[in-house]
């Protein structure tokens, strides 16, 4: 049965469809499968990526095969895409994990992954900040030859999101949109270039060899590798705002999953191309998020590598808002369900946003933001605050928290046809989803298990222990939120994950109720 979008509307001029006013409900028929597929690869940052992510992950985790991650993990996530895609068909609703974990699994279990979804995307947000501060800093220590520290520029960019935020989505993915198209050309020139002239051990494809892949940090290194896919996940979403849902939200996943595999593969292999596969770990522990500028300086000139830089930039800009865009609309759904306070589920009259959620995310990248600057006693210029502390550090407590929801979500997908009597045709995405779900499940293992690796220190740090368990805690709380919500408030517990669906049940149940 499908539901959240075949909604019985109140048509009004606004062209919002609800069942309690505009307050209740996103704008519809706002994105088609191009605004949607932007808004969607505007999260995955591919220029961040590739001169952030990337780096770090040769550096920190000292990986070098790091192309056969994005491999491996690009099959792992079109087998979850199958099922998570089927399910999209089904439940439309704008806080589409724990929508459907509750739908699965039952409304206990979906309001932990609510919780955990909210803290998840909030941190991938905030993260952005430290590195985008950094390049911005950078670039006025660079071109103006002014020392701006990076938290100045960070703390604007989340005045601007905040205010982006509160406008239509529409808009935003247009301009952004066009910025998007050309750092991914001027990354595959790059990609040309490094293949045309490679350094001194020429075509290897050393960083393809399984070898590689040994060392205490693999587990964290998948868990940062995922997160250059995460954004794809985030189409429906925005399912209460497309014209067909049950067709654009699955085109979309699939096209950037497979297009993302693609491209950061290369891109990796790329790297290890122009640097050398024996000497890229030290090149990048030498050059830190500077890798990629480094190695097009020489091969494509001076102006190549300043655009790159303002495009680095603006995919960043792009990111932080996609991400914030995404936190707002889960505050939203669970204002609109009862798991967050009743004001979280209204939307802005003038431009259908979900703007209480909007200044949420802000106030909490603000607080955050401002924290690590305090605590942040090094010179201008160094990357340790910003890049290797707040950037890495919330890129994979986010990434965590996503892995969870979506071993949590394969598993759901196979008990919500099951418990419909659809197992049987339904059977072969229900072998993809199991099979994903226990891939998911390892990666999260692995990743809490090396997370000493990240941080830097032995497994006995504290630290090591008290980032992941920012994840748990979020799975604990929404797990006792969930309960008490059972015993003490069993009509909404029954509606949580229905979306605009609950208000339909409460319009029937008014008019019952006047008759």
């Amino acid at each position: 049965m499908t539901t959240g979008s075949s909604h019985t509307s109140t048509a009004d001029d606004s062209g919002i469809s609800t069942f309690k006013g505009q307050e209740r409900a996103l704008r519809a028929n706002r994105l088609g499968t191009g605004g949607l597929l932007l808004s969607v690869l505007a999260a995955t940052a591919p220029l961040m990526v590739v001169a952030g992510v990337m780096p770090t992950t040769f550096a920190v985790m000292g990986i070098v095969g790091q192309p056969l991650l994005f491999v491996v993990l690009g099959v792992v996530l079109v087998l979850f895409g199958i099922g998570y895609a089927e399910m999209s068909r089904h439940v439309h609703n704008a806080g589409a994990f724990y929508a459907y974990i509750s739908r699965g699994l039952g409304g206990t279990a979906g309001a932990a992954a609510a919780l955990v979804a909210l803290v998840a995307y909030n941190a991938l947000q905030v993260g952005i900040y430290g590195i985008f501060g950094f390049e911005v800093s950078g670039l006025f220590a660079t071109y103006a030859e002014v020392e701006v520290a990076w938290w100045i520029p960070a703390l604007a960019a989340v005045a601007v999101v905040g205010a982006l935020g509160w406008l239509k989505i529409d808009v935003n993915a247009r301009v952004l949109g066009v910025l998007l198209i050309v750092e991914v050309a001027l990354v595959v020139v790059f990609d040309i270039a490094a293949v045309a002239d490679p350094a001194a051990e020429g075509l290897s494809l050393h960083a393809f060899n399984p070898d590689t892949l040994s060392g205490a940090g693999v587990g964290t290194a998948l868990c940062f590798c995922i997160a250059a896919f995460l954004g794809f996940e985030q189409a429906p979403v925005y399912a209460e705002e497309t014209s067909r849902p049950h067709v654009l939200v699955p085109r979309v996943m699939f096209l950037a999953v497979g297009g993302v595999a693609v491209f950061l593969a290369f891109s990796s292999w790329a790297l290890t191309v122009a640097a050398g596969p024996s000497a890229i770990v030290g090149v990048a522990r030498e050059q830190s998020a500077g890798l990629l500028f480094f190695l097009t300086e020489d091969r494509l000139g001076g102006t190549f590598t300043d655009v790159l830089h303002i495009l680095f930039v603006t995919g960043m800009f792009a990111a932080m808002l996609s991400f914030h865009n995404v936190v707002a609309r889960y505050a939203f759904a669970m204002g609109r369900e009862g798991l967050l306070p009743a004001t979280f589920g209204r939307t802005n009259g003038t431009s259908g946003a979900p703007g209480t959620g909007s200044l949420l995310q802000t106030a909490v990248a603000a607080v955050i933001v401002i924290a690590f600057a305090i605590a942040d006693d090094k010179p201008t210029g160094d990357p340790t605050a910003p890049v290797l502390h707040l950037f890495t550090w919330f890129g994979n407590v986010g990434a965590l928290g996503v892995i969870v929801l979506m071993a949590l979500a394969s598993l759901s997908v196979v008990v919500f046809f099951a418990r419909r009597g659809a197992a049987g045709t339904q059977g072969w995405r229900l072998v993809t989803s199991m099979l994903a779900g226990i891939a998911l499940l390892v990666i999260a293992g692995y990743t809490v298990k090396d997370f000493d690796v990240l941080v830097g220190t032995g497994p006995d740090s504290a630290l090591s222990r008290l980032l992941p368990g920012i994840i748990a805690a979020a799975l604990v709380i929404g797990l006792v939120q969930g309960l008490l919500l059972r015993s003490r408030a069993p009509a909404t517990h029954a509606r949580i994950g229905l979306g605009n669906q609950a208000f339909q049940l409460d319009k029937a149940a008014e008019a019952d109720a006047g008759n």
